[in-house]
């Protein structure tokens, strides 16, 4: 059967029984999806948003990346939890630097980067994978309440010298006028991890370097990555390449004693892009699966060392109400559509008034959290009749069809299995058009709604 009953009514037998999250969570989680639009975006073979209009990023040039620079800091801005600084260390150059405040130790400091600048166009590899890797990594983990603090950076003027990690890390190595050093204990450096030379998305050998060398603790964050690609389920294999190279953002932490490591594709076995260094290299020759592990890899580790809080920013959702599983938490509702704190909303259980998706900001003492944005349809007696709505085909291989013969502007939003939201969109089309090509396979619900009828339609995705 294809059409079910109202929403609500789902959800009264699927119910979201998940709770706070994991490492193993938050590997899990890294969007392969996320990964290729951010490369593209980066790359520039795809228009994103920037400063509120529909731009191109053609060039990462340091002479001419300040575009990149604003698509860095809004995407970082747009995350909870974080301060997001510009550090201008030269008359051009510019660091992106995210800071998330650890709340039992914020002097425990760790850094994951990696260099947005590049040598020509597109340089899809080099570096869009890493800065990408970063961005996604942030996405997860700023809305986790942490013991020990991350620094999201991302550099600029790689390419001519390593200046703006140079430029960081002399600083946080100062102890002159009276200045403290800061308790850097561990840097992941992400430089170039797109390239396997099987052909993408195929199996291959999948190996990675870890560039290493005997400064401070940085042996043994090669032995805690190495813990970590052991304990959890990765498709890599891991070359351990000491002394490592010196070519990349991390020396330069090196250089003031500071633990850190290189992750990236393995130059050691001459795996590396053929394109290096030139503006073949393009988002089609990444092997984005290859990529996924390898940003799911630094993820656990940075979730790892950053020591996740027990705070429950999970949702019950029943036919009637939303309600937060922290039973001792301040709370804070917010509509997803609208990004806006629903005013009152401040109770642990929330009874919408519209239909539409909704969080919870859960907060626990100085430690706040915000669930997963979820779905919920208000009880309705009318549904539409196949005359006046119609979804096909399915199941569905990539392009989902709507039939919208009713004349009003309808609401749809694709929920998959867990009640995630996947797309949403307002319409008063005839015929409308959801491109699932990217999704993984199972079953996701279709919700239609106009001010007066709401239907749910079961869908799969072969």
């Amino acid at each position: 059967m294809i059409k079910k009953t109202v929403y609500s009514l789902l959800f009264l037998v699927c119910v979201n029984l998940s709770f706070s999250q994991s490492i193993e969570d938050i590997i899990n989680q890294v969007s392969n999806a996320n990964l290729q639009l951010s490369v593209a975006e980066l790359s520039g073979e795809q228009a994103t948003l920037i400063n509120g209009t529909s731009q191109t990023i053609v060039s990462r040039v340091q002479s001419n990346n300040d575009l990149t620079a604003d698509y860095i800091e809004e995407r970082l801005s747009a995350l909870p939890n974080l301060t997001v600084a510009v550090q201008e260390f030269n008359t051009v150059g510019k660091n992106i630097i995210a800071t998330q405040l650890g709340q039992t130790n914020p002097d425990n400091i760790y850094i994951v980067c990696a260099h947005y600048d590049s040598v020509t166009t597109f340089c899809a590899d080099d570096n869009a994978t890493g800065v990408s890797a970063v961005l996604e990594i942030a996405r997860l983990l700023s809305n986790q309440c942490i013991d020990n603090t991350i620094v999201y950076a991302l550099w600029d003027e790689e390419e001519i010298g390593l200046l703006g990690a140079n430029y960081y890390a002399q600083q946080a190595a100062d102890e002159t006028n009276g200045n403290t050093r800061d308790n850097i204990l561990g840097v992941i450096n992400v430089d170039m991890i797109g390239y396997d030379g099987d052909a993408p998305g195929t199996e291959g050998d999948n190996e990675f370097d870890i560039d290493v060398r005997n400064i401070a603790n940085s042996v043994g964050i090669k032995d805690d990555i190495i813990t970590i690609l052991n304990t959890y389920t990765f498709d890599l294999n891991v070359i351990v390449v000491n002394p490592g190279t010196t070519a990349s953002d991390h020396s330069r932490f090196w250089n003031q004693n500071y633990s850190a490591i290189l992750v990236g594709e393995s130059w050691e076995t001459n795996d590396q892009t053929p394109d290096y260094h030139t503006s073949n290299d393009r988002a089609e020759d990444i092997d984005f699966q290859y990529m996924t592990e390898l940003t799911k890899l630094v993820a656990g580790y940075i979730a790892t060392k950053a020591g996740l809080i027990a705070v429950d920013n999970t949702i019950t959702q029943t036919a009637s109400n939303l309600s937060s599983n922290d039973t001792s938490a301040s709370y804070q509702w917010y509509n997803c559509d609208t990004n806006l704190a629903i005013s009152g909303a401040t109770n642990q259980t929330f009874v919408p008034t519209a239909s539409g998706n909704y969080a919870v900001a859960v907060s626990n003492g100085s430690c706040t959290e915000q669930s997963i944005c979820t779905a919920f349809s208000v009880l309705s007696t009318e549904e539409f009749s196949n005359i006046e709505v119609n979804v096909f085909p399915n199941p569905v291989i990539s392009i989902l069809k709507i039939n919208n013969f009713t004349e009003k502007e309808l609401k749809i939003t694709v929920n998959d299995i867990s009640g995630k939201i996947i797309n949403t969109l307002m319409s008063k089309k005839e015929h409308i058009e959801i491109n699932l090509e990217k999704e993984s396979l199972g079953i996701y619900f279709v919700n239609i709604a106009s001010k007066t009828k709401l239907s749910t339609f079961k869908i799969i995705k072969e």
